[in-house]
């Protein structure tokens, strides 16, 4: 039963945007929540019939084709199956498209992918900003309500009704599914562009759970982001900055954890493992980034990544560059997130000492309240400085609200060794 869990929480992840949106695409977004609701089913039922009756050798074909019936099911019980029936009952048979790696070329799908589709119509300007990427993170990416509040850093309960009213508003609105006319793509890119940001980082640093990296969901961000940058409305600047920061950042996966599940910090890991190739193709992506005349916040944070990227150990890092970058990034978006990176950027050229009072000063901002990341770097820096007292106060702070099991096993290592 737990490998079959494992393996339906694997699918869920990489299948069920693809199954609600090529489903949606067939009844309308009048009925995006049958759709949604029709694919937990196949999967609930997946649960109860796999360990005894065999895990079939196309799993996502399987869900996608009993998620179907359920959706005809429930539109026959409600009546209207008349006009929907034949576009469910003509659909293709074989499984829907897997994520597929985005540096093999002519893999890509094509622009019209439903999950694309999808991804512009739940960032329609008729709902708001946070609706829209709480919306995409949900349908598309298979998030939780727990992992989309951690991404906000707001309550789930906030999460849940903001889901509850975007979806009621798809319904009474009725829009149509797939890409909007031209001028109206470009004006929801923002949002598109935010969602593919969250769904990586979700992947890069996973928010719960014993993995840190989850390869799969991080894959799935950069294919969208590769598939925004091949189409001629889509591919604009700050489209290539998003790609290049994801190339760059996901180059470095093998180094962030050991066999083991072991966490490595940046100055800790094994340069040899980074994978050069994707390197190289992060480098070129910024290159095309730099194409227009406005700098976005994924213009400096692939910057930032691509200063790391091409030092060849940690000494070597060009820290006065990030810190200017960390500078413009707090300008444009006054994040706490950001401001404490920047204070992480100002230890390394001003000193450890220099940097503290900034983090500490964080302390005070309702948004990092129960963030682990804050007093995990202010242990460490406490550590650097040779106070254990203050350094083991914050690691066990830390402790107290960190989720992840790397992430524990690293914060409680530290502390022990103090």
């Amino acid at each position: 039963m737990t490998d079959v869990g494992h393996l339906l929480e694997h699918l869920f992840r990489r299948q069920s945007g693809q199954i609600v949106a090529t489903l949606t695409r067939a009844i309308g977004a009048r009925h995006l929540a049958l759709a949604e609701e029709a694919v937990q089913d196949a999967l609930v039922t997946a649960l109860q019939q796999w360990p005894y009756r065999g895990v079939p050798d196309d799993q996502a074909g399987w869900l996608f084709r009993v998620a179907r019936n359920r959706a005809l099911d429930r539109l026959r019980h409600l009546k209207i199956v008349a006009d929907k029936v034949p576009a469910l009952t003509g659909m293709y048979e074989q499984r829907p498209d897997e994520a597929r790696d985005p540096r093999l070329a002519g893999e890509l799908p094509p622009v019209d992918d439903d999950q694309l589709a999808m991804m512009f119509l739940t960032c329609h300007p008729v709902l708001p900003r946070e609706a829209r990427v709480a919306l995409t993170l949900k349908l598309v990416g298979g998030f939780g309500v727990g992992e989309i509040a951690r991404a906000f850093l707001v309550q789930e309960s906030a999460v849940a009704q903001r889901l509850v009213r975007a979806k009621r508003v798809l319904r009474e609105k009725d829009l149509p599914f797939g890409p909007p006319v031209p001028a109206a793509l470009a004006d929801r890119l923002d949002s598109v562009l935010e969602s593919v940001y969250l769904m990586f980082n979700e992947g890069y640093a996973a928010t719960a759970g014993d993995v840190l990296v989850r390869e799969d969901i991080s894959a799935e961000a950069i294919r969208v982001a590769a598939l925004l940058t091949r189409h001629p409305v889509t591919a604009v600047p700050r489209a290539w900055a998003l790609l290049a920061l994801l190339l760059l950042h996901a180059a470095r996966f093998r180094s962030r954890c050991g066999s083991d599940g072991e966490l490595y910090l940046l100055r800790d890991q094994d340069r040899t493992l980074w994978d050069r190739a994707l390197i190289s193709e992060g480098l070129r992506a910024l290159d095309r980034a730099g194409a227009g005349d406005v700098i976005s916040t994924y213009h400096l944070e692939a910057e930032i990544a691509a200063c790391h990227a091409i030092a060849t150990a940690w000494t070597d890092t060009d820290w006065p560059r990030i810190l200017r970058c960390y500078d413009q990034l707090v300008e444009l978006t006054g994040s706490p997130i950001v401001a404490l990176n920047r204070a992480i950027a100002t230890a390394r050229v001003a000193g450890v000492r220099a940097a503290i009072p900034d983090l500490e000063a964080l302390g005070s901002h309702a948004a990092l309240k129960g963030y682990h990341l804050l007093p995990a770097v202010l242990a460490e820096m406490w550590r650097e400085v040779g106070d254990v007292d203050r350094a083991t106060r914050h690691y066990r702070e830390a402790l107290a609200l960190v989720v992840t099991g790397p992430e524990r096993r690293f914060l409680t290592a530290r502390l022990d060794a103090l």
